[in-house]
């Protein structure tokens, strides 16, 4: 079979000060990529001059801010390899990565999505991996998206079922990629997997709570999306439920935080407190949260960030 070719999209947004590294990995690597196409959605921060010693290496494409869903189908319309393979701005790939990618689509070509483990850094330190904490699934990946995004956020897609699925939901702030990973599961496409982790994917200082129920949110819109899904079956439906009652929950509970811990109103809550499809801690949290707050801060606790909490565990 012929070589795969890997079309790397990085889409940028404010990204000046980091962007140039992760352009550096792309092009860094030992299996070289058949293009590398950057993404500028609307940056303000003059990402050119942090491009410029690469532009007679990459594409470099200019549009109007849209969000990083839009970024992505900007990327997934100019790029002419086999697959798309995303690379965050402040990311980077080990020099290896489309290497083993490669290997993997030519033992697999069933394949539609093929990814690697990831390394969670802080700083320059290594504080865990994806694949701990979200493990792969390889058998039934349909009934298993709905419970996580085991494929992660950085695969290399197939182009062509990507497009035939209508790429990503601009719809969607957040979760545009779990979505589309489990659409196009749906539609029939399998993922798969290296367990070395040649992605480094860096956690940054300062998550916002109020941003991170906003993103559950989301979650829940995406999960709820794949219920249209008509080829589902009923053990399929009922996993599905399962884990829109997990997600709604937290999204509801990251909502309590942000009043408790923060400066969120409490009154959306009592509505909260009363929806369907709500785990009973959830919906106690938020009751306690809108009619006693002194009582809700003995059982919501404050959120920890993701840094702060791998930071703690170490390696």
């Amino acid at each position: 079979m012929s070589e795969p070719a890997f079309s790397i999209v990085i889409a940028t947004y404010q990204a000046a000060g980091t962007v140039a590294r992760s352009v550096e990995s792309a092009l860094a690597q030992t299996y070289p990529a058949h293009e590398v196409i950057v993404v500028d959605d609307g940056s303000t921060d003059q990402p050119e001059e942090a491009l410029r010693p690469f532009l007679d290496r990459i594409e470099l494409i200019r549009k109007e801010n849209g969000g990083g869903a839009s970024a992505l189908n900007a990327g997934m319309e100019a790029a002419t390899g086999e697959f798309l393979a995303i690379l965050d701005a402040d990311d980077a790939y080990h020099p290896r990565r489309l290497e083993v990618l490669a290997k993997l689509a030519r033992e697999r070509p069933d394949l539609d999505l093929i990814t690697t483990d990831a390394a969670f850094l802080v700083g320059d330190e290594t504080v865990g991996r994806f694949g701990e904490y979200t493990p792969f699934v390889e058998e039934d990946q349909r009934a298993a998206i709905f419970e996580s995004c085991f494929v992660g956020g950085w695969p290399a897609i197939r182009l062509d079922p990507l497009r035939e699925a209508g790429g990503f939901d601009e719809g969607l702030r957040t979760g545009y990629d779990w979505e589309c990973w489990a659409r196009l599961i749906l539609r029939g496409s399998r993922a798969g997997f290296v367990e070395e982790p040649f992605y480094l994917y860096r956690l940054h200082a300062g998550t916002l709570t109020s941003s991170r129920a906003s993103s559950l949110w989301d979650r829940v819109a995406l999960l709820e999306k794949c219920g249209r899904e008509p080829s589902l079956d009923d053990e399929e439906r009922a996993a599905l439920e399962r884990a829109l009652r997990v997600h709604r929950s937290r999204a509801v509970e990251a909502e309590a935080q942000d009043s408790v811990y923060g400066s969120a109103p409490r009154s959306p809550l009592l509505r909260r407190s009363i929806m369907a499809g709500v785990q009973p801690r959830a919906r106690l949290a938020a009751l306690a949260t809108a009619v006693a707050p002194p009582l809700a801060r003995r059982l919501v606790r404050e959120y920890q960030p993701a840094e702060d909490r791998l930071g703690a565990e170490g390696p």
